[in-house]
């Protein structure tokens, strides 16, 4: 379906998939507003491997939302997984737990559910937005996002306009969004001209946080 034009990390050689260390690797970057962003590249080490399994195993669908007074395609695949379904590779279950533990406390509430996030080319993208259905449109939450594939830059914005950052995300990359940040900045993956292989994006919430 979409590995045409996949090329996989020459860093990321490792026979099997497994996590680095969290304590002491996570970098935090400090934002306005309360906000705050972690980034920890190539967490998942052997994270080809992952890669693979999500492209051919997991159920991915096409969706369609209103935009303005006409229906149009969301310019990714989706799969929203609840609490009590088995994630598709059982690393992805290990790194939920994980963040789970490292975070504890701040989190509040722990990481319940996983969205995911197929960029099939350069064409698939997403816009300036924030999470802020739920829970997450008045109080403070966290988002986790692990990265498989070919990187994207993920690009975040205080909202209301100001300059951005910008975030490489693939081959096994962490990035957790907190404090205000849902509410406070916006993040987006533009589209890109360059041919680009497929990359996928998943996505950890607390539970009641869209």
């Amino acid at each position: 379906m979409a590995h045409g034009s996949y090329q996989p990390s020459m860093l990321d050689t490792a026979p099997t998939a497994s996590l680095g260390r969290l304590a002491g690797a996570v970098r935090r970057h400090e934002l306005t507003r309360g906000a705050w962003v972690d980034h920890l590249p190539g967490w998942v080490h052997g994270s080809d491997l992952v890669l693979g399994t999500l492209l051919d195993e997991v159920d991915w669908r096409a969706e369609r939302r209103r935009m303005y007074d006409d229906q149009v395609d969301v310019p990714r695949l989706l799969r929203w997984y609840a609490g009590h379904e088995t994630l598709p590779h059982p690393l992805l279950t290990e790194a939920r737990r994980r963040l789970n533990a490292h975070y504890g406390p701040e989190l509040g509430e722990p990481f319940v559910t996983a969205g995911m996030c197929l960029y099939r080319t350069g064409r698939d993208s997403v816009a300036w937005h924030g999470d802020t259905h739920g829970r997450s449109a008045t109080v403070d939450t966290m988002v986790a996002i692990v990265s498989f594939g070919t990187p994207r830059p993920l690009l975040l914005r205080p909202r209301g306009g100001g300059n951005s950052l910008r975030f490489p995300l693939g081959h096994g990359d962490l990035v957790v969004m907190g404090g205000s940040c849902q509410r406070t900045w916006e993040h987006a993956i533009p589209k890109t001209s360059r041919p680009v292989g497929p990359r996928v994006s998943v996505q950890f919430r607390p539970a009641g946080v869209a």
